[in-house]
């Protein structure tokens, strides 16, 4: 039976390829989400992706999936180092999320070094660019 799994992609993901290219890479959110839904594929998972720049909207959609899907890979951005509400929406679903990002967090700014979600995580996934989904999505699926 195939595996139900959902992208998840916070605030400014969209922007990918636009902004800060230096930390973010020059491809495009588009081209970036193709890949990631076909790897998806590949492992036999049925995958969709959602992206929102509204801290509601993405824990109503952590809600919204809690009975349908079997596992979350999630970019909080910036929601990452202070939504607490975030991360009671994760805490709350009992289902496998994977927290990731594209750059190495731990490597800049200080705050962004702490992760509120961090704890009610399967794991976290950082500084691989566009492919810290595509790990993301093969832990998930040695673990559901």
């Amino acid at each position: 039976m195939k595996k139900n799994v959902i992208v998840i992609h916070g605030p400014n993901i969209n922007l990918t390829g636009e902004r800060e290219a230096s930390i973010y890479g020059k491809e495009d959110f588009d081209s970036i989400n193709r890949e990631i839904l076909e790897y998806a594929a590949r492992l036999g998972m049925n995958c969709e992706s959602y992206q929102s720049n509204v801290e509601g909207e993405l824990i109503n959609k952590i809600q919204e999936v809690r009975h349908t899907c079997d596992g979350i890979v999630l970019n909080a951005g910036a929601y990452t180092h202070y939504s607490y509400a975030l991360r009671d929406a994760i805490a709350s679903v009992r289902i496998p999320c994977v927290e990731v990002h594209f750059s190495n967090v731990h490597s800049r700014e200080e705050f962004r070094s702490k992760s509120v979600i961090a704890p009610v995580c399967a794991g976290t996934i950082a500084g691989f660019g566009k492919y810290s989904y595509i790990l993301a999505l093969d832990g998930l699926a040695r673990i559901m």
